[in-house]
């Protein structure tokens, strides 16, 4: 029998109300793909759908309720006998099906949407979940906009559903607008005011648009709540719902602050996050906690020195606690020598202080230029000290016609090992035309994995910096250049990768096998 005591349930909303996140609609299968990695992760409960929104979505919750076997599989439906009927019928092939139905309880959306009295929506609650219970013995009730709802008659309407069947209470923050000691009191509140309480699970379900989805949720958990309903990657609604790696990585975390944990195998939460962007195509911001791709990144010089000496000193997770293969040390003008050595040496290269101090100066140069500095960076500018006077191509002349009535040339002179050589390239644009004569002059014909440009500056009269790189024999070199014309940018990186590739060829990585 599974483990109970302590455990904090986790309500995946990702395929219901994530899905109404504009642009996230899925297809059936995506919806199924989705459901099979929730069922991967542990998740004790997935809301499929609201099965009366459509017959597709009707077909999608049926079709999982039927293929997933290891969760709970939940139909949402409005507070009437059709609503419920129909999500009935989509998940009662399901191994363990649960009816979520809801009302507003608000006074707010009572005057303005339900136009109706409390006591009229009290006899409503009371009528669906009885109906629900008709069906299964597995029923939510969820209040509406609880947190805007007047508290004696929340705690009626609590009361009253309990005893009426509801297995499940699930309090929503339905706008966003509690803060996290405000929503904390209202679990307790419930606890202290309403006799049955413990006869169901209490559940919350909180939006994110104050920012404070997550920590009301933890909050709650504080003061009672036992299951949680979220989203991958905090998708949903307007600002979108709690997001599930971060209330299931907070009480992994600090489990020595809360005492409780979830069945959620949190190496998969990354593969999770990427698969629902890879559907839906909305990216997870950088900063993104748990997911982001800056959530294992450090490019603070101080705070480099410090994961590398011992990587709990700026790390409070491991990344492979969430599915991330390492660490990343981000090399930038934050970066420190002690980064700069320490990746050179993982990098394989065996070098000297002195060799290092070069290097470190060079490094900051080109980081005040480019935001992020790559290994293959790193290996042009040792490249570049080692073997300055040893170039084998150099740039010397470049001149290119081209427009739309007019077959691209380009004019090349170049140095190649001391002795200047000229050629004509021709191509399908002047970028072209100038590879060309450079792979002419060079007699090279190399696989070209990346062309980039970008301006350095603002304004028309912009610096352009090129990035190229280039794979032969298994190796590959990134090359960059800089010039106000960007097709002379272009000719110096396409150059400066094959003197790259040159050296790479004559000074192999000694790298050691650990």
């Amino acid at each position: 029998m599974e483990e109970t005591k302590g455990k904090v349930f986790i309500f995946d909303t990702t395929l219901r109300d994530g899905e109404q996140s504009p642009g996230a609609s899925m297809n059936p299968d995506e919806k199924l793909l989705v459901a099979r990695q929730l069922e991967k992760m542990g998740v004790d409960i997935i809301e499929a759908g609201f099965p009366v929104a459509s017959d597709g979505d009707f077909a999608s919750v049926q079709r999982i309720a039927r293929e997933i076997r290891g969760c709970q599989i939940a139909a949402l439906a409005r507070a009437n006998a059709a609503d419920i009927k129909r999500a009935w019928e989509a998940i009662s092939g399901a191994a363990m099906p649960r009816i979520h139905t809801f009302l507003s309880s608000s006074d707010i959306h009572l005057k303005y949407q339900l136009r109706k009295t409390r006591a009229e929506v009290l006899k409503e609650a009371v009528a669906a979940v009885k109906c629900a219970c008709g069906y299964t013995g597995n029923v939510e009730f969820s209040p509406m906009d609880a947190t805007r709802t007047d508290r004696d008659y929340l705690c009626e309407v609590v009361e009253a559903v309990i005893a009426a069947g509801a297995t499940t209470i699930n309090i929503a923050d339905t706008v966003g607008y509690a803060i996290p000691e405000e929503f904390g009191e209202l679990i307790a509140t419930l606890f202290a005011r309403v006799p049955n309480i413990r006869q169901a699970v209490v559940s919350v379900h909180c939006h994110n648009d104050l920012g404070l989805a997550t920590a009301n949720t933890l909050a709650a958990v504080q003061n009672g709540a036992r299951q949680v309903e979220c989203t991958i990657n905090g998708i949903g609604e307007r600002a979108g719902n709690c997001a599930m790696e971060e209330v299931v990585m907070a009480i992994k975390t600090r489990k020595d602050l809360f005492g409780f944990h979830t069945g959620i195998k949190s190496e998969y939460i990354h593969q999770a996050s990427r698969l629902l962007t890879q559907i839906t195509g909305i990216a997870v911001q950088p900063n993104k906690a748990i997911v982001g791709a800056n959530a294992f990144a450090h490019e603070s010089g101080i705070h480099q020195d410090g994961m590398i000496k011992e990587k709990t000193t700026y790390e409070i997770m491991t990344p492979q606690s969430v599915g991330i293969s390492d660490t990343q040390i981000v090399m930038g003008k934050h970066s420190g020598r002690h980064a700069i050595a320490n990746r050179l040496q993982e990098m394989g290269y065996e070098l000297g202080e002195e060799e290092i101090n070069s290097i470190f100066v060079r490094f900051k140069e080109l980081a005040d230029i480019k935001k992020e500095v790559f290994d293959e960076d790193i290996e042009a500018i040792l490249y570049e000290e080692s073997s300055r006077q040893e170039e084998k191509y150099r740039f010397l002349y470049l001149n290119v016609v081209s427009g739309n009535a007019a077959v691209p040339t380009a004019t090349m002179q170049m140095e190649v090992d001391g002795q200047m050589v000229q050629e004509a390239g021709f191509g399908v644009g002047p970028v072209d035309a100038t590879f060309a004569a450079i792979r002419k002059i060079t007699r090279t014909d190399y696989p070209l994995l990346k062309y980039a440009v970008a301006a350095m500056t603002g304004g028309t009269d912009a610096q352009g910096e090129a990035t190229v790189q280039l794979k032969f024999n298994g190796r590959s070199a990134v090359g960059w250049g800089a010039h106000p014309d960007i097709l002379v940018a272009s000719a110096k990186a396409y150059i400066n990768a094959l003197n790259r590739l040159e050296w790479l060829g004559k000074n192999p990585r000694q790298v050691k096998v650990i």
